[in-house]
């Protein structure tokens, strides 16, 4: 379970103070797959950011499970972030010079782990993603569509329970986003906790919960 516990987050510069996130409190149920939703500036994206653990919060309490997340540091965050939450974004965020295979494959060299299974794990999320037969196709050889689904792939290959979309389908037409939801829908179904932050109400229809942020704060 994610928990997060009246969540604050202050961003300072010489001229100003800008509190992006103010007093959040929001529990995540395993398997849960939320859409967080809010006008440009409301602080969903950096909401998202201190779930993925790539921001610090100022004050409050981030726990996953059993670890308090939010006082982590160094490599013992950085541990954390690897074996537990994988990113899906806007742009895809895939390496042009990769195969979509090597592009999948990219988080199971780190894991070290032996050539025929990393093998046969590609394989099976390709499949899932319906892309089995784009593996030697370079990202500029396919579609958006195609890219975001081997982007979902390659989080999934990570093994991680968690997984965070930023506007996943934001560059993309009504048609093919809706195609990247319900490829969503199947990652959830095996039990994955999806966090999708969003501006498009039908993308939230996808989803068994949402949330409204406005100003930092959870509306309602």
């Amino acid at each position: 379970m994610i928990q997060l516990k009246d969540i604050k987050k202050v961003y300072k510069t010489k001229e100003m103070t800008t509190t992006a996130l103010d007093g959040v409190s929001l529990d995540i149920e395993d398997g849960q797959m939320l859409a967080i939703m809010g006008p440009s500036g409301s602080g969903k994206s950096t909401l998202l950011n201190i779930i993925g653990a790539m921001d610090n919060l100022t004050e409050g309490s981030y726990k996953v499970n059993d670890t308090e997340v939010g006082t982590l540091k160094g490599n013992k965050l950085h541990e954390f972030r690897k074996n537990n939450i994988s990113f899906v974004f806007q742009d895809f965020a895939l390496m042009t010079r990769y195969t979509v295979y090597e592009n999948v494959e990219l988080p199971l060299l780190a894991g070290k782990k032996k050539r025929s299974e990393r093998k046969k794990i590609v394989k099976e999320k390709l499949e899932l993603m319906g892309i089995a037969d784009l593996a030697k196709k370079y990202p500029t050889q396919i579609s958006g569509g195609q890219q975001q689904r081997c982007a979902i792939a390659r989080a999934l290959a990570s093994g991680n329970d968690i997984i965070l979309a930023d506007e996943p389908t934001g560059a993309l037409d009504q048609n093919t986003g809706h195609e990247i939801m319900e490829a969503f829908k199947k990652v959830n179904e095996l039990g994955k906790t999806v966090i999708i932050v969003t501006h498009d109400p039908n993308v939230a229809t996808y989803c068994n919960k949402t949330i409204h942020i406005v100003d930092g704060k959870i509306e309602g």
